[in-house]
């Protein structure tokens, strides 16, 4: 029982809760109160009867809420509420293992299953990708995430098998069976049917029409000394020449959804990638002849009369300096001012569009200037010799005087202004001059799908060795990049400022709770309440999980 005091200028009085059995077996819940200068009791208030524990409880907690609102707040004394006494007992009970981290799940499982992957029915594939979102890292690293905070325990070595299984190889590279026969490893190749379900869903953003296609390649590089058949050291776009790498070639739709990937030696020449890698996606997928986007690296004679040649209109982007004099007389006649287009018909319907504008020519100069700079630095130093008299580079402005004399040629560091601003594309396509630029601009979708993999997502270094194992850690990360990228679209749809970088921070701290009931034994799950944007990232995703 009891109870709370309440004061008056002439008596006290005292209010408490009871718990009455009736002759039928059931209890009663009564407030009483008690006088203290005549010491009777009066009933205040009946709450209720029953013969149920629970109703039981919570009559008497509307009693107390009752003897609260009516006479003020209480003043404890050696009184226990049985109905806190259970929660505090229940709660006492709970430990770190109950407590799950349930973010990643909710919000890239959801787009997982959206986008089409869940059709896979691969449990390990699924957490592989949701780590690789969430929490990139080593596969050690990962197998540590899942056990930590999804309850999940895979061992290291298990991962590995799944990996060596996950692309199929090339017949040449299976074992043979008695009769010479390839032995494929067991399981689906799981990477054709992520391309395959990849390409569908870009199909369906893109309104079934793909009309523009865009290419380009960048490097790969391992933490590693030695070379193989596929890890090479090269010209490597991140910088790291010494270390060997891989080549990744990625097609993609306009706004970035991706299409398809091919991945290449490391010391390949990437001019000789784009005709195989359009060619082999368009054979898998059976996509008609979009027109082809690409930069001034994929601009070959074989590229062009290739492309040409299978039917493909294209746009790529032209090193105007690398044209031939008559042509550059012609473009620097023209006396190009900023905002301005024209055409140079080159015949067989091919043109050279050139455009100049203001925000590239400040970029040049600066690029220019540098250039000068770090040459002057190494004139100074007096190491530069014969040998790097060429065009590479800014060592272009160098020159030889008589036979031993090396300067830096100023007259051409200053002609070399005249092109500042100056771009050139490459097109046989019937579109105007604007929608030609306009095309070529959208390539920054698939610099940003580079940069998205390599930062975001930290597909480098790689720390794999066997050609299966790199082919799928490639392949984890492409379909990270499909759910990334349409998390992005959903945000942006619902205009909200929430960016995906914020969003795997918000994903951190979205916990569940897995206990048991005491009676039934039931097990359950409670998602604890979430904070004002990680509910609104939770709302837009569950709301677009079931459309496009």
């Amino acid at each position: 029982m009891i109870v709370g005091v309440l004061g008056s200028s002439r008596y006290l009085c005292t209010m408490f809760v009871q718990r009455k059995r009736n002759k039928s077996g059931s209890y009663s819940v009564i407030i009483k109160e008690k006088d203290s200068r005549t010491r009777a009791n009066k009933v205040v208030k009946i709450i209720g009867t029953s013969s149920d524990e629970h109703e039981l409880l919570e009559m008497e907690r509307k009693a107390y809420e009752y003897i609260d609102s009516y006479r003020g707040p209480l003043l404890p004394m050696d009184y226990h509420d049985p109905l806190e006494d259970g929660i505090e007992k229940f709660l006492s009970g709970i430990s770190n293992s109950h407590i799950q981290v349930i973010g990643p799940e909710l919000i890239y499982g959801r787009l997982y299953d959206k986008i089409g992957y869940g059709e896979l029915s691969n449990d390990m594939f699924r957490h592989l990708v949701i780590c690789r979102l969430f929490n990139p890292g080593s596969k050690l690293r990962t197998v540590e995430y899942l056990r930590r905070y999804l309850n999940v325990d895979y061992d290291v070595e298990t991962i590995y098998k799944f990996l060596d299984n996950l692309c199929y190889r090339k017949d040449k590279d299976c074992k043979k069976d008695g009769h010479g026969k390839p032995i494929r490893p067991e399981g689906d190749d799981i990477k054709t049917k992520v391309e395959q379900i990849s390409f569908a869903y870009t199909k369906k953003i893109c309104g079934d029409s793909i009309s523009v296609v865009f290419y380009d390649m960048t490097t790969l590089y391992f933490e590693a000394a030695q070379e193989d058949d596929l890890r090479k050291t090269g010209f490597s776009k991140d910088g790291k020449h010494a270390c060997p790498q891989i080549f990744l070639g990625l097609l993609v739709a306009p706004g970035g959804n991706p299409i398809g990937y091919e991945i290449y030696e490391g010391d390949i020449h990437e001019g000789k990638t784009l005709i195989p890698v359009v060619e082999a996606l368009a054979n898998k997928h059976g996509f008609d002849h979009p027109i082809v986007v690409a930069d001034a690296g994929l601009l070959s004679k074989s590229n062009i009369e290739e492309l040409q040649k299978n039917g493909y209109e294209y746009i790529i982007g032209a090193r105007v300096k690398n044209e031939t004099e008559e042509i550059k007389q012609g473009i620097i006649g023209m006396n190009l001012q900023y905002g301005d287009t024209k055409v140079v018909e080159k015949g067989n319907g091919v043109r050279l569009i050139v455009s100049k504008s203001e925000k590239r020519a400040k970029k040049d100069e600066h690029a220019r200037k540098k250039g000068l700079e770090r040459l002057q630095k190494r004139f100074e130093t007096g190491r530069l010799t014969k040998a790097n008299i060429n065009r590479r580079g800014y060592n272009k402005y160098l020159k030889m005087e008589g036979e031993v004399t090396i300067s830096i040629d100023m007259e051409k560091y200053e002609a070399d202004a005249v092109w500042d601003g100056v771009k050139g594309f490459v097109t046989n396509t019937k579109l105007d001059e604007k929608e030609v630029l306009a095309s070529y601009s959208n390539l920054w979708f698939i610099e940003r799908a580079f940069r998205m993999n390599k930062g975001d997502l930290r597909a480098r270094p790689i720390f794999h060795r066997l050609h299966n194992r790199i082919e799928a850690h490639i392949c984890i990360c492409f379909t990270a990049y499909t759910i990334m990228l349409e998390l992005e679209r959903l945000l942006k749809a619902a205009n909200s400022d929430i960016t995906i970088y914020q969003a795997g921070h918000l994903t951190k701290t979205m916990y569940q709770l897995n206990y048991q009931m005491p009676r039934s034994h039931r097990l359950k799950s409670l998602i604890l309440q979430m904070d004002s944007k990680q509910q609104e990232l939770y709302d837009i995703v569950r709301r677009n999980s079931d459309k496009v």
